[in-house]
């Protein structure tokens, strides 16, 4: 998507102009994963014209592979994101009707072709939200890839300004679910795109780690073919200090991560993301689970720092906040 945004921490159209740049969710993890060393593809269907082709540069930029992409009929989906500040919240407006994704059918990707040779594919809740036949694809997608026999992961990710083309999100969700290995989500995910109840309350400041214990049994129970949900863990003090940690239960341990206080917000969209990335980065790469969950949560705590969708950090600096290297010390 086209991200616009005012500078700095405006209110939209404060000034009469926009930060133009790139990013959504799916290809924020593309971006994540190929910061940190691993080959990343992106697939999605896009518009013929420069705006669009700018997007696919960015990509490349980052080193993430394009040649997947569909060039088909509709335009390019944007949001506007007017960021928040202490006791202001961010907003997010969506314009993404009749965009290229928006108007993507089954069949119009060659699955065979687009998963040869690869082992993990990741998509999110916001693919399913943008319209029928997004959800139809999406559905697809994830079904071609457990025929290929890849590890499927899904950001439910539910968007609630999103989910108006007619079936409501725990109808899809729920489908789609039944056939991902590694979900990911806030409690907030399980609920409205699972119809999972969780008992937690997150406006206490403090989020309490047995009941998000509790949750994810429910969930592994209802979902037997999972082998991992991952709920990141945000206490949201301020739009400018977020308390950060994540969870995660793999059927047999229940996992919760460190905690982080972060202060002083630079840029949280994009902050789940980082986490799926890093998630998947040691999922692959990392020798257990808790190591993998350490390390996506310390490079989602460091992507609040960086402003844009995307995460720019490398693996050498997540272990370094790993290794209490978080001072903010000038490195020379």
């Amino acid at each position: 998507m086209l991200r616009l945004a005012p500078p700095g921490f405006e209110r939209f159209l404060q000034t009469p102009q926009f930060c133009a740049t790139f990013g959504g969710g799916e290809a924020n993890v593309a971006v994540a994963l190929a910061g940190f060393g691993l080959p990343s593809s992106y697939v999605t269907v896009l518009p013929q014209n420069p705006i669009a082709d700018a997007a696919i540069a960015e990509l490349r930029r980052f080193g993430v592979d394009t040649s997947h992409i569909v060039r088909g009929k509709g335009r390019l989906g944007i949001y506007y994101l007017e960021a928040g500040a202490n006791q202001r919240a961010s907003k997010v407006v969506y314009d993404r009707d009749y965009s290229a994704i928006a108007l993507a059918k089954p069949g119009e990707l060659d699955w065979d072709s687009i998963f040869d040779g690869a082992g993990w594919f990741h998509v999110t809740g916001i693919t399913p939200a943008i319209s029928a036949s997004a959800a139809a694809l999406a559905l697809e997608a994830v079904l071609k890839a457990r025929a290929k026999g890849l590890t499927v992961s899904c950001d439910l990710n539910y968007r609630k300004n999103l989910w108006k083309w007619g079936k409501p999100a725990v109808e899809v969700m729920r489908d789609l679910s039944q056939s991902i290995d590694i979900a990911i989500a806030n409690e907030e995910d399980v609920q409205m795109a699972l119809g999972i109840q969780a008992e937690v309350d997150v406006h206490s400041g403090k989020l309490d780690p047995a009941q998000y214990e509790k949750l994810t049994a429910k969930v592994m129970s209802e979902f037997t073919n999972l082998k991992a949900i991952a709920i990141t863990l945000r206490e949201s003090h301020s739009a400018s200090h977020n308390g950060w940690s994540a969870c995660l239960n793999n059927g047999k341990e229940f996992l919760v991560s460190r905690h982080y206080e972060i202060t002083h917000i630079v840029d949280r969209v994009g902050g789940g993301d980082s986490f799926a990335g890093g998630l998947i980065y040691g999922l692959t790469t990392l020798p257990s689970h808790p190591e993998a969950l350490e390390f996506a949560v310390a490079a989602s705590c460091l992507k609040h720092s960086v402003l844009g969708d995307f995460n720019r950090s490398t693996v050498d600096e997540v272990k370094a906040l790993l290794k209490g290297g978080g001072s903010g010390r000038v490195q020379r």
